[in-house]
């Protein structure tokens, strides 16, 4: 099979190659090429993992993409966050969310907890409270 750890930006881009021709015409589970090209996805993926690691969101971040995703409003939040107002001081930043907002969204809405208890971005200037 001929296959080898990526340890170097080369290495990557010729596993990049490698494994593009396979999207045209993806071979099949099991088969000798299905396996090849299955093992250079997990050895590039495991190389972009160290290299170019995805930094999650924050919590401002992470609630408007839900809402965009779904198509919620601010109504939609009040279950979970507390009155219109409320809604609207946390997407904007002048209020922070407390844990039982983070619980309720988290459950409601399916938000990554971890995205809700992260530390603010710059552009996210609300925080979480106890």
């Amino acid at each position: 099979m001929n296959i080898r750890p990526i340890r170097t930006e080369m290495d990557y881009r010729f596993a990049l190659r490698e494994v593009s021709a396979y999207f045209d015409d993806e071979p099949e589970l099991g088969s000798e090429d299905g396996d090849r090209f299955e093992i250079l996805l997990t050895l590039i993926e495991a190389y972009e993992a160290r290299h170019f690691p995805v930094d999650l969101p924050g919590p401002i971040e992470a609630i408007k993409f839900r809402m965009e995703q779904e198509g919620l409003t601010a109504k939609d939040l009040e279950p979970a966050i507390g009155k219109r107002n409320r809604v609207y001081e946390v997407l904007n930043g002048k209020r922070n969310l407390t844990l039982a907002m983070i619980w309720k969204l988290h459950e409601m809405f399916g938000i990554p907890a971890e995205s809700l208890i992260k530390p603010p971005r710059q552009t996210d200037k609300a925080t979480v409270s106890a």
